[in-house]
């Protein structure tokens, strides 16, 4: 009995310096880096299986071979194009062509004007131009106002409209005092000295033109076909 007491004490004693060692070993294994170690022991006819947990933090590190990496890059740009213009923004104000009124005046004139605007400049200009026709007439009313009937005739046919219509009629324009017949042979004489020159002269081309086509026609001798088509000229008969 005494021998079965020492050995059970043995074993007490070997258990409690086992388990002192582990504790040592969970102890020194446990580091910062939060490390846990599991161990497994077998002597003898005993076993033991220590695990040890709690709260510890954890580190993980990736460790990539030689010539390896891992990059992420995240690039945002963005750019705002709003195409206004950035350059020299004063404004300039508009150039408007004057108004140049002629009315209510007992004057012959009209009124041109013109205007330009640019970026940076704008001009405008306005005159005035004289009507050549309206002040014709008004002379040829006030000299048949004065009784100088002829006179006034005279000044409107320095227009050509009005020459022309005054031959057409039969009453050419006067010339040098002249009037009627007398006044036509000195115009057909002098014919540069018309007012209607130009188309005086086209006119007279087309109708010679036309003359020479008639008198060409009535110079033609008269002939006459016979059943065969034969011109048969007359007086020839037997």
């Amino acid at each position: 009995m005494l021998k079965g007491i020492s050995i059970l004490v043995i074993i007490l004693v070997g258990f409690l310096w086992m388990f002192g060692s582990l504790m040592d070993s969970a102890m020194a294994d446990v580091t910062g880096a939060g490390s846990t170690t599991n161990t497994q022991s077998t002597s003898g006819s005993s076993a033991s299986n220590t695990a040890i947990t709690g709260g510890y933090h954890s580190e993980a590190t990736t460790n990539y071979q030689d010539g390896s990496s891992s990059n992420s890059t995240t690039n945002n740009s963005t750019t705002n194009n709003n195409n206004s213009y950035t350059g020299d923004q004063r404004t300039v104000p508009s150039a408007s062509a004057p108004g140049i009124s002629a009315m209510s005046q007992d004057l012959c004139t009209v009124g041109v004007s013109a205007g330009m605007q640019k970026p940076l400049i704008g001009a405008s200009i306005g005159i005035t131009k004289r009507d050549m026709n309206c002040e014709r007439m008004k002379l040829s009313k006030l000299l048949f106002d004065f009784n100088m009937k002829v006179a006034a005739v005279s000044i409107l046919c320095q227009d050509s409209r009005v020459f022309q219509s005054m031959a057409h009629a039969g009453t050419p324009c006067p010339f040098n005092g002249k009037i009627g017949d007398a006044a036509l042979e000195e115009w057909n004489k002098y014919d540069k000295q018309r007012p209607d020159y130009e188309e005086y002269v086209s006119a007279l081309r087309y109708m010679e033109k036309v003359d020479a086509k008639i008198l060409e026609d009535l110079n033609e001798e008269p002939s006459i076909v016979d059943g065969d088509g034969n011109a048969v000229i007359l007086g020839s008969q037997g």
